[in-house]
């Protein structure tokens, strides 16, 4: 079974950036949909970023700051986080969908925590 793994969360200063990686553990054919979601405690998981082929989608409170990017070659996804604020404390999943049977995977989730 295939899995996302991510990794760049951590603890960072209000102000700071932070760049979150995801990539399969094997090969996954067809994938038509990349997407980062964040859930803070006690609040519902949300879509920060999403990229499907060239479009990219972001959450308004990240507009200007955050900046989703893929490598084909590698099947990753990027989530660059600039100028930080505590509310985005969560912790980060990546998704993926294929359009073969549209299976979906994600990630074990890492964590961001703004603070100073």
């Amino acid at each position: 079974q295939v899995q996302l793994v991510e990794s760049g969360g951590g603890l960072v200063q209000p102000g700071g950036s932070l760049r979150l990686s995801c990539a399969p553990s094997g090969t996954i054919f067809g994938i038509d949909y990349m997407g980062w979601y964040r859930q803070a405690p006690e609040k519902q998981r949300e879509l920060v970023a999403s990229i499907a082929s060239s479009t990219t989608n972001y959450e308004d409170s990240v507009k200007g700051r955050f900046t989703i990017s893929r490598d084909n070659a590698k099947n990753t996804v990027y989530l660059q986080m600039n100028s930080l604020k505590p509310e985005d404390t969560a912790v980060y999943y990546c998704k993926y969908r294929s359009y073969y049977y549209g299976n979906i995977y994600w990630g074990q989730g890492t964590q961001v925590t703004v603070s100073s």
